[in-house]
């Protein structure tokens, strides 16, 4: 076996010798203490059918090319890689990293230069779906040895068949005297457990990666730093083996083909009606009996036949046993030479029990069952009319997303940490904080949200005559609303920015009553102010009238 190559991040910062456990890390991928000699791995024993990790992926790739399979896991992946003409199916979310502009704009640069190295964009269904169907998926971080700082120079993806992740425990001389931890016999202290890991790579596998394998001359140790290893999060813990999201449908898949192949039989055997020849033999003996009803036999059977290719003129016997007719002797004093039809097998059109296992294996395969059907539309009416199947499917393809989002973590990381732009200590800081916004395509969720919105204003309005009275405008901002305190800040915030701007007005200048906006400080609220009673226009000139006639009379009685 080569030696060991790659490359190795570790942290500047040793750890600290006092703390001392006999329980080592947990491996969440199912990987653990393995042993150097025999087949690297454990024995897979499903049903006796499967001895390593080698078969149970050539398993799961078969599987994929069935129909119903492979319409299930079509639906899977549409629904976690969405492509769209403009925007990439994945782009990284740093909202909530608290760093600095320049620190964040660096990430999405390192990043889209990744996205470009895997040339995601473009291979982002197949990518997603051989991890979906493998249950795995690696990736060779090939960087340039001599200048290790201009970062990954190329990514390039390795079939699960011809990689394996080894994870041996070192033998160690000697342990720790620590009187904390000790054995029964109190005489040696249990010493901390420390870990080998690293990958074989296998070019030529012909069976499963190991030292059995008689390839395994040829097999070459890579650090565990210089590949990225994403996992489906599936794994059997006692069997120590990461299984693909397939292993749940394998049983349902295998009873799916059988129920389809026995229905096949029974209705090319029971479909075709079939006839009972009578043949009348009178008294002849047993022997020339057989050889006249053989006779009559052929005479009914045989199909000259002329094969235009060749010119030849054949006798065509092709006929399947099941469908073949029955011929019987009958003897002197019977009704004669006679043919009767047995009728054709019955209820030939029930498929309830195909439908039966086709639903089964969908469930099996967390699809849900509504999308078998050929004439089933997208509802895009009340979320009441949503199928709750429907909202577990959209949350398992979110724990899909995140699960494969993994992959980008660790390429992210290897960049930034190899370009110096951030170091190891800083990076377990940040990866927490750092997302990965995927295009949603699910309209049930946003259905989902609406109507609440819409019920929660509903709602708002018919209590909305009680405030200040029974309930505080807190009250039914994080009851009724459901408004978290950071939105609620947010909210008035953005509220007192826009009265600022003028976009909005302010609540304070409106009438509480009208909405109207009151009228300036220091104008005339007199009763002249407040408007005058209108008249009618013919009183008015009546009126007018009246008065200029007044006036006359007044002058004419002064003089």
């Amino acid at each position: 076996m080569a030696k060991l190559f790659g490359f190795s991040i570790e942290d500047s910062e040793k750890k600290s010798t006092s703390i001392i456990s006999p329980v080592p890390k947990n491996n969440e991928d199912g990987v653990d203490n393995f042993i150097s000699s025999g087949f690297y791995g454990q024995y897979v024993d499903i049903e006796g059918a499967y001895r390593s990790e080698y078969d149970l992926i050539k398993r799961y790739r078969e599987m994929a090319l069935h129909p119903e399979c492979d319409g299930a896991i079509e639906d899977v992946v549409n629904e976690a890689i969405v492509s769209d003409l403009y925007d990439s199916p994945v782009e990284v979310e740093l909202s909530n990293l608290n760093a600095s502009t320049g620190l964040k704009k660096k990430i999405r640069e390192e990043f889209k230069y990744i996205k470009e190295l895997m040339d995601f964009d473009k291979k982002c269904h197949e990518i997603f779906r051989n991890w979906y169907v493998d249950g795995r998926l690696f990736y060779l971080k090939v960087i340039d040895t001599k200048n290790p700082q201009d970062g990954l120079q190329d990514l390039r993806y390795i079939d699960p068949l011809k990689m394996k992740y080894i994870r041996k425990e070192k033998q160690k001389k000697g342990a720790y005297n620590d009187p904390s931890i000790q054995i029964r016999n109190n005489k040696e202290a249990v010493p901390n457990p420390e870990f080998e890991e690293y990958f074989i790579y296998t070019p030529k596998p012909s069976y499963p990666i190991g030292m059995g394998n008689k390839n395994a001359k040829d097999s070459i140790k890579i650090a565990k730093d210089s590949v990225t290893y994403c996992t489906s999060g599936l794994v059997d813990r006692n069997k120590n083996r990461v299984l693909s999201y397939l292993q749940k449908a394998i049983k349902a898949l295998n009873q799916l083909r059988m129920i389809e192949d026995s229905l096949v039989i029974y209705r090319l055997s029971r479909a075709p009606e079939r006839r009972i020849f009578y043949i009348d033999v009178g008294n002849l003996p047993k022997v020339k009996a057989e050889q006249y009803l053989k006779e009559v036999m052929s005479r009914y059977r045989n199909k000259l036949v002329y094969d235009a290719s060749t010119g030849e003129v054949r006798d065509d016997r092709k006929f399947m046993s099941m469908m073949e007719d029955f011929w019987l002797p009958r003897r002197e004093g019977g009704r004669g030479t006679e043919i009767t039809t047995l009728p054709g097998g019955q209820n030939l059109g029930e498929l309830s029990d195909i439908e039966y296992f086709q639903k089964k294996l969908y469930r099996a395969l967390g699809v849900p069952e509504s999308r078998i059907a050929a004439d089933g539309g997208f509802n895009l009416g009340r979320s009441s009319e949503i199928l709750r199947d429907e909202l577990k499917f959209a949350k398992f393809v979110g724990r899909l997303r995140k699960r494969f989002a993994q992959m980008f973590n660790d390429m992210l990381r290897t960049q930034l940490i190899l370009k110096n732009i951030v170091t190891p200590e800083d990076w377990k800081m940040m990866e927490d904080h750092i997302q990965y916004d995927f295009i949603y395509d699910n309209q049930f969720a946003e259905l989902k949200e609406s109507e609440l919105m819409e019920g929660r204003l509903n709602m708002l309005a018919t209590i909305e005559p009680y405030i200040g009275k029974f309930y505080s405008t807190e009250y039914v901002r994080k009851r009724v609303l459901r408004q978290t305190d950071s939105e609620i800040e947010e909210i008035d915030t953005q509220i007192e920015d826009e009265i600022q701007k003028g976009i909005i007005p302010d609540p304070s200048s409106l009438d509480p009553i009208t909405g109207e906006p009151l009228p300036e400080e220091g104008g005339d609220m007199s009763m002249e102010s407040m408007g005058e009673v209108p008249m009618d226009p013919g009183l008015e000139a009546e009126a007018q009238k009246v008065d200029a006639q007044y006036q006359k009379d007044t002058k004419k009685a002064e003089l």
